[in-house]
């Protein structure tokens, strides 16, 4: 119940500074179908390029070139999502230090880091490419160790952004500074922070429990409209919450790391909100 009400109370606090800027719930859509468009080429060369042979899950084998192909189709859809990422967390940034952002302006500041932001995309695509390639070469273990392994990375380099785009340093610096940020207020508390998520989940659900009974009533009847209904009102529920969350993600990221690395504590966020996600380290017996 305490993580759940700080949950809500993070959801609160981002959510009263985003609703200054409701249109930029907008980017996560518009990145969402730029990116597909972006790699879908890239994706069908995948495709047309495999061996034929298939691997022990029934899975088709991915060749030189193929590989070749998925590098690029990642490098593309992880610049194209950092840069509209790269635009919410500087809209975010502008209004939590009294600014009054637009859509417009954030993009035109994406646009001002768009070659700063290139090489973290593909570091972002190598790491990505690297995890999927042991993946599909590991077993169940293996795999498990692999999906703990790309979410230390996530949680190491969360504030990699921030810094990289409103401090406007090199990409080096900044992974060096939000490991440091991490190692140094996340520790091992980092378990139950994830208010904006559990709070997206939540929605999530709810659009479950109304489409839900739509598509299974339009199934068991054989009404192909009405399972059609159903089947739209999910996967808009879906869209819209996933902009949403994305955009009260992007909020709540520069809100840690202008208290984080800054050491500021943001308006709209109170000292035990944002302290609350990034509770120290406790001291281990025995260690100085």
């Amino acid at each position: 119940m305490g993580t759940f009400r700080r949950s809500l109370a993070l959801f609160s606090a981002s959510w009263a500074v985003l609703r200054h800027d409701k249109e930029l719930i907008v980017l996560p859509i518009v990145a969402s179908i730029v990116s597909a468009l972006a790699v879908s080429p890239f994706l069908i060369g995948v495709f047309l390029t495999g061996s034929g042979s298939t691997t022990t899950d029934g899975s088709v084998s991915i060749g030189v070139l193929g590989w070749v192909l998925l590098f690029l189709a990642y490098v593309v859809g992880a610049y194209v999502t950092i840069f509209f990422q790269s635009a919410l967390v500087l809209a975010a940034n502008d209004r939590l230090t009294g600014g009054n952002p637009t859509l417009g302006s954030a993009l035109t500041m994406a646009g001002q880091n768009a070659g700063r932001i290139l090489p973290w995309a593909i570091i972002s695509a190598t790491v990505s490419v690297v995890l999927q390639a042991i993946q599909e070469r590991a077993g169940f273990i293996g795999r498990i160790v692999v999906g703990l392994v790309g979410l230390a990375w996530t949680l190491v380099t969360m504030l990699v952004l921030p810094i990289l785009v409103i401090e406007q340093v090199g990409v080096g610096d900044a992974l060096k500074r939000s490991a440091s940020a991490f190692k140094r207020t996340w520790g091992e508390n980092v378990v139950g922070n994830g208010g904006v998520g559990l709070i997206g989940f939540l929605l999530f659900l709810i659009g479950m429990i109304v489409a839900g009974p739509i598509i299974f009533i339009g199934a068991s009847n054989s009404n192909v409209p009405i399972t059609v209904i159903g089947v739209v009102l999910l996967v808009a529920w879906i869209v819209l919450v996933t902009a949403f969350t994305s955009a009260l993600s992007a909020v709540f990221r520069t809100a840690l790391y202008r208290y984080a690395v800054l050491g500021e504590e943001p308006g709209g966020f109170t000292h035990d909100m944002i302290a609350g996600a990034f509770r120290p380290k406790p001291e281990r017996a025995g260690l100085a």
